[in-house]
């Protein structure tokens, strides 16, 4: 068994990735099945107040990215953003997982109880150790925003299940 430390989470992270792209592959066959442009995908809601596909898949990537470097004292990649068509999301999930792959526990020693203020929603700044950002904040909303995207397939009918989740194996 391996033990847990911050480094764990980017293997975590990179699952995610997979699963993402694999929850990709689903829904734009389903969408093609149905006759609908394979790209017709990235704009579902689940709601429709609610972020689409595009949106989820953008967040997940730069989560996977982002929050490993601020917690690691690295310079932060920038961002993915959500104008891109399935060939594109796939080429930045495939870079998140590469960035991933190029970090090694050595970039996490220590880091667990450094001191990293960040500002979220609109100006709210709060200060927390790195490892309760990576391993509370930057988890918690890596998940929710996989299981949005999740849900916004499963609604419109893409046969997923709970094993979907797990692309990336155990």
């Amino acid at each position: 068994m391996t033990a847990v430390s911050l480094a764990t989470f980017a293997d975590m992270f990179a699952r995610t990735l997979v699963t993402t792209d694999h929850l990709l592959t689903k829904g734009s066959v389903f969408a093609e099945g149905q006759g609908a442009a394979p790209e017709s995908i990235l704009d579902w809601r689940l709601y429709e107040d609610m972020q689409p596909l595009r949106f989820q898949i953008m967040v997940i990537c730069n989560f996977t990215q982002q929050w490993p470097a601020r917690v690691a004292g690295m310079a932060v990649p920038g961002d993915v953003t959500d104008d891109l068509d399935i060939a594109g999301f796939r080429t930045a999930l495939s870079a998140s997982r590469a960035w991933l792959a190029a970090l090694g526990p050595e970039a996490f020693a220590g880091r667990d109880d450094i001191p990293l203020t960040y500002t979220i929603g609109t100006g709210m700044m709060l200060t927390f150790p790195s490892g309760q950002w990576l391993t509370g904040f930057a988890t918690t909303n890596l998940y929710f925003h996989l299981t949005t995207a999740y849900a916004i397939l499963r609604a419109r009918g893409v046969p997923l299940g709970k094993v979907d989740l797990f692309a990336a194996g155990l």
